[in-house]
């Protein structure tokens, strides 16, 4: 039987069949139903089809699960969850781009700059949480952190296999850029490890300083402009100034 012959619930298990990577059974499925009394095939059919069903949907879950978990994400938070009115307008007017995850698809970086308490790490979370769930791989890291670890890595001399790491990730969240300035090291840790990830994978940032203050960060003039450029090429920058979307929730 042709596949373009085959009936919807049979396409189904084919279909099943591929993605639990199961190719012994997918070929040994109608053998072994055919050796089955007619009135009964179907019957089996459609019990077979609830294990395969149960076993695709009971991965996904633990896979989601693994994903949020490697993520290391402080807290879950969800798009649902958002108080969308109380976000400023240009949070507003983004949202569909990082709910549908849109900006990845396009290897965009998003930029999220604004005072404290307006939802910055909110939406980040919510559009990691959402990826892990589409099957994506994602880092949360705060920029003091993501640079400790850079740090270990490179006196542990595992630098080289942390970077491989870091050029993989789907989707990198660099949380609270601009509340600890970093050292002349960290500052170039940082840029070449950004750099790996140029034009290739998204990462969003969330920031309380304006591009023009980033000099503070990192201390040097030229890295700075090096760094906004890996960073904004490609970018959606989103205006997060406004009221405090935190007491508002409060």
């Amino acid at each position: 039987m042709s596949a373009a012959n085959n009936s919807p619930q049979e396409r189904s298990q084919q279909w099943y069949f591929k993605q639990l990577r199961l190719p012994t059974m997918t070929a040994q499925y109608e053998a072994v139903l055919k050796r089955l009394p007619k009135p009964e095939q179907e019957r089996y059919r459609q019990w077979i089809g609830d294990l395969l069903r149960s076993e695709y949907e009971g991965r996904q879950l633990k896979g989601q699960q693994k994903r949020i978990r490697m993520a290391q994400f402080p807290i879950c938070k969800r798009f649902e969850e958002l108080e969308r009115n109380a976000l400023p307008q240009d949070a507003q007017d983004h949202l569909e781009a990082l709910e549908n995850l849109s900006f990845m698809e396009k290897n965009q970086n998003v930029l999220m700059i604004g005072n404290a308490g307006t939802g910055k790490s909110h939406v980040a979370l919510a559009t990691g949480i959402r990826a892990c769930e589409k099957g994506y791989q994602v880092w949360f890291r705060t920029a003091a952190g993501l640079i400790n670890e850079l740090k270990e890595s490179k006196t542990a001399r595992q630098l080289v296999q942390y970077g491989k790491k870091i050029q993989k990730i789907d989707l990198l969240i660099l949380d609270e850029v601009g509340y600890i300035s970093f050292d002349k090291e960290g500052a170039e840790l940082l840029f070449s490890h950004l750099a790996l990830r140029y034009e290739t994978k998204s990462t969003i940032v969330t920031t309380n300083l304006n591009f023009s203050e980033w000099n503070k960060i990192f201390q040097d003039q030229a890295l700075t402009i090096a760094i906004l450029d890996r960073l904004t090429q490609n970018a959606l920058i989103i205006n997060m100034n406004g009221n405090s979307y935190r007491r508002r929730k409060q």
